[in-house]
């Protein structure tokens, strides 16, 4: 058995990234703060914090942070299910940190609400394509994902969300300046100009297969930012995948046009939760699922 005092610590450290912040954190001196890491320490047989700038984990000490805080999503969900109130951030070190993966655009677009809706709890979000922020549930780094995936990530549970709309958009002036009066094809479509989040990005190239019939498309801008995407687009840097929530201002004045009308890409989004914890998120749960139904189209 952990000594909790003994963990708090560790989370501490971790989350405020020096020990002077965790001491303020839990109330205690910094002293205690190393003391109680350092007995941690020597209990389980190796350095669990590199004592950096900020500092920062190691790999035991990541596994042992993780433990830490699922125990506290778990007491904390047993304080709720018996009624038991809870005073605000407590002196045993403060909310729990949940860390979740999820990708930009819902992030950009529908996620927050959801969050907003949790109190509680301290997120720690990664962000990843949706094609990929399941592969951090499979490796332990996460206890929840929003995921292009409707296969349930092992351990985890899978309910569906809703499908997020894309729409191929560019700029009145680029598309003037490089299809004129001609229709999009493959082939022109592989010498324009094109906006990519990352090197993990297949929008472009899933809209070209399922509009012209061929993954394609020309050389390539990248630009990490769902919201500076918009913008890019919108400047006239090339044409891009974007979000149908996010562009639609820019859709109804005129500063945005559809590629080729009327041929958006529905991304179809799920939510993996992992099952140690799925009593302790069900109110996490229920946010999610509430606002995906506000914001996404429906499935099929």
């Amino acid at each position: 058995m952990f000594d909790p005092a003994q963990l708090a610590a560790l989370s501490a450290v971790l989350r405020t990234g020096s020990f002077d912040r965790a001491a303020q954190l839990l109330h205690v001196t910094q002293s205690a703060v190393s003391q109680r890491l350092r007995q941690l320490e020597e209990q389980v047989g190796t350095s669990l914090v590199v004592r950096s700038q900020p500092c920062r984990a190691t790999e035991a000490g990541e596994r042992l942070f993780r433990h830490a805080e699922e125990v506290r999503l778990l007491e904390q969900g047993v304080r709720r299910d018996l009624g038991l109130t809870s005073t605000g951030v407590e002196e045993s070190g403060g909310w729990p940190s949940l860390r979740i993966a999820v990708n930009a655009d819902s992030l950009a677009t529908w996620f927050l609400p959801a969050m907003a809706e949790v109190g509680g709890v301290l997120f720690d979000l990664v962000i990843d394509d949706q094609d990929h922020s399941a592969d951090w549930l499979k490796r332990g780094e996460v206890r929840a994902a929003v995921s292009g995936s409707a296969k349930p990530v092992q351990g985890c549970d899978c309910r569906p969300l809703g499908a997020l709309r894309y729409l191929a958009t560019a700029s009145p002036d680029f598309i003037l300046r490089w299809f004129g009066d001609e229709p999009v094809t493959a082939g022109r479509l592989a010498q324009v100009p094109v906006i990519t989040f990352n090197a993990k990005d297949r929008l472009q190239t899933r809209w070209a297969e399922q509009t012209l019939g061929v993954p394609t498309t020309g050389p390539s801008h990248w630009l990490p930012s769902s919201h500076a995407f918009v913008d890019a687009a919108v400047a006239g840097l090339g044409w891009g995948m974007n979000p149908e929530k996010l562009a639609e201002a820019a859709l109804a004045d005129g500063r945005l046009q559809e590629l080729v009308a009327g041929k958006p890409l529905d991304v179809p989004l799920y939510w993996h939760v992992s099952r140690s914890v799925v009593d302790a998120l069900r109110p996490l749960t229920d946010a999610v699922i509430k606002a995906a139904r506000d914001a996404l189209r429906p499935l099929g």
